[in-house]
């Protein structure tokens, strides 16, 4: 076995990742485009709505013009009972019409569902930031999709039909009518104009006093020991009264507008009696036409009136979509590389270069070196030397800016992250557990864990006879975050999860922090089981203890490699300088260790 090190502290990118392009917004539009279909039958049914909608206006004409005049009974029935079915043909095809529109949302869902998931969890993405505001944008335009919002934009082409009909009436009358239209678009285009600057910062205000919320949930038993409460309290009553002045604002205009509007359509309808009626007076027209007049007008700007009342739906769901649009364009497209074999033999790290995802500041560079089946690796130097950034990489879990970590010779992106996850495991700094069973937790929630690689895992991290005293066992419910386990069984129940299923190589960041004298000789027990297999093992340390199962040492400092090479060998060269004076920033070459 050996490992390598070759140094440059003032290395080059050699290799940037390649990054697909992503149109924004495509995503969702393939995904609305593919509802094509269903949303040709929404227009057809509405079509066909709209013109049921003649319904009421064609049968008062006939009761005014036809059997008023001539008095028959039979004709009123015939009448009646056509409208009637009509009437309930209407009923039927607006609710399948609104049952689909909510089928398209709910297909919506699921076809960016899983890459808006991803979106929120994902450490490479940068988007972790926004919490889980994906997901409430994705609802948004889910809950607009369903909601009575939709049909204005399919009812809207039919105004000028109803115009039109109007117009045949009399040409004052769709005159009448055709004002009355330009007043509420008017209306509906200075809606927009006004509430898209309020509406964009009430979205942003929301998203703040949310997050802070969240915040504050994660964070409950520090804030409650340190007397935080009231402090975050009213940071988030602040946030919250933005929030509130920004709805205020929008909703006054919105609002405003919408009862306008509301009183605009009926104040028409009753011009068009009155008009209708001066031309009754005059003779150009018939006492039929004067109602039949009515309900058409109210119902061609009713699609108006509905646009104007769900103005702030609308809006919402438009800023979601473009936020979605923009995280899923940030993200890689998706793609799935062919399965590679199960990496057996070799790590290497070549020219890597690292930054926090979405931070423009370089906290790794110029690392390099290379581990074989059955090595340890320790990794030290002084807080913020850039050693947990390192950890995240070597997972995947951070994309190097420039540089390759490749597992037997193949980079991490050349695995799909479902097949790469077999083969790592990684025990980070903070400990983060799931809601779920011990069993759960160990078996990373595979449905189809095997309870015997699950009690082989916790047996290597020996902390099998801890879970078996438990009262339930491996079936004991953890609580959120694991709060119901201590600290330390925490880590092990974690050391456990990172070492399920044999991966070949384990990252673990302070692995000892948690534990005690039991719990650290369990650890390095562990450690000697990896090697003993031919798994390779980094362990990020500031204690020595741990040190001591170690092959080769990695010293950090200010982000670069300061030495690398046998443990002993690095450990006395750190010894060597005098004391109050630091080492010199030289690497540490080796060629073989037997």
């Amino acid at each position: 076995m050996q490992a390598k090190a070759k140094l440059s502290l003032d290395a080059q990118p050699t290799r940037k990742h390649a990054t697909s392009v992503v149109t924004p917004g495509s995503e969702l539009s393939d995904a609305l485009r593919s509802c094509r279909g269903a949303l040709v039958g929404v227009t057809v049914f509405s079509g066909v709505s709209n013109i049921l909608m003649l319904t009421g206006a064609i049968y008062m004409l006939q009761i005014y013009d036809r059997v008023l005049p001539s008095r028959s009974v039979p004709t009123l029935i015939a009448l009646s009972l056509l409208a009637s079915i009509l009437f309930i043909g209407q009923a039927i095809i607006d609710l399948v019409r609104g049952r689909v529109l909510s089928r398209i949302g709910a297909e919506l869902d699921e076809a960016v569902g899983q890459r808006v998931f991803s979106g929120m969890i994902a450490p490479s993405s940068g988007q972790q930031i926004g919490g889980t505001q994906p997901q409430h944008d994705l609802h948004s335009i889910r809950a607009f999709l369903s909601s009575p919002g939709p049909n204005a934009l399919f009812e809207f082409p039919w105004l000028p039909f109803y115009l039109v009909i109007i117009w045949s009436f009399h040409p004052i009358l769709g005159l009448t009518a055709l004002c009355g239209a330009i007043l509420l678009s008017t209306l509906t285009i200075t809606t927009e104009l006004l509430t898209r600057r309020p509406m964009n910062s009430a979205a942003a205000s929301a998203i703040r006093r949310t997050s802070l919320a969240e915040a504050a949930r994660r964070n409950a038993e520090v804030i409650a020991a340190m007397g935080m409460a009231a402090k975050l309290h009213a940071l988030w009553r602040e946030a919250g009264r933005l929030h509130i002045g920004h709805q205020q604002h929008v909703s006054d205009i919105s609002g405003g507008f919408s009862s306008f509007a509301r009183s605009l359509r009926l104040m028409l309808q009753s011009a068009m009696l009155g008009v209708g009626a001066w031309l009754v007076i005059k003779g150009e027209a018939t006492a039929g036409i004067i109602i039949a007049g009515s309900i058409l007008a109210g119902r061609a700007l009713a699609p108006v009136d509905l646009a104007i009342a769900h103005w702030r739906n609308f809006v919402a769901a438009r800023q979601s979509w473009k936020r979605l649009s923009q995280m899923l364009a940030s993200l890689p497209a998706n793609k799935q590389p062919m399965p590679l074999p199960a990496p057996s033999s070799r790590l290497v790290v070549e020219a890597v270069t690292i930054a926090p995802p979405g931070i423009p500041r370089i906290t790794a560079q110029g690392l390099e070196f290379s581990l074989e089946a059955g090595m340890a690796l320790g990794v030290i130097g002084p807080s913020g030397s850039g050693k947990s950034t390192l950890a995240r990489a070597l997972v995947g879990a951070w994309r190097p800016l420039t540089g390759r970590i490749m597992l037997d010779g193949a980079p991490l992106d050349q695995w799909p992250p479902e097949h790469l996850g077999l083969y790592l495991g990684y025990l980070p700094q903070d400990i983060e557990l799931f809601q779920g069973s011990i069993a759960e937790n160990i078996a990373r929630f595979d449905p189809n864990a095997d309870p015997e690689k699950i009690i082989a895992a916790a047996k290597e991290a020996c902390v099998h006879e801890l879970i078996v005293s438990l009262p339930d066992g491996y079936q004991t419910q953890i609580g959120e975050n694991g709060t119901a386990l201590s600290a330390g069984q925490r880590q092990r129940v974690a050391l456990a999860r990172a070492l399920y299923g044999n991966p070949f190589m384990i990252v673990l960041d302070e692995p000892n922090s948690n534990l005690d004298s039991a719990g650290e000789a369990a650890l390095l027990a562990a450690i000697r089981s990896v090697k003993a297999r031919g798994g390779i093992i980094v362990i990020v340390a500031h204690r020595a203890d741990v040190l001591a199962t170690v092959d080769y040492l990695l010293v950090m400092r200010q982000g670069r490699m300061q030495m690398f090479g046998p443990r002993d060998r690095v450990l006395a060269s750190l010894a060597t300088p005098a004391r109050g004076t630091a080492p010199k920033l030289k690497p540490v070459y080796l060629a073989r260790q037997t």
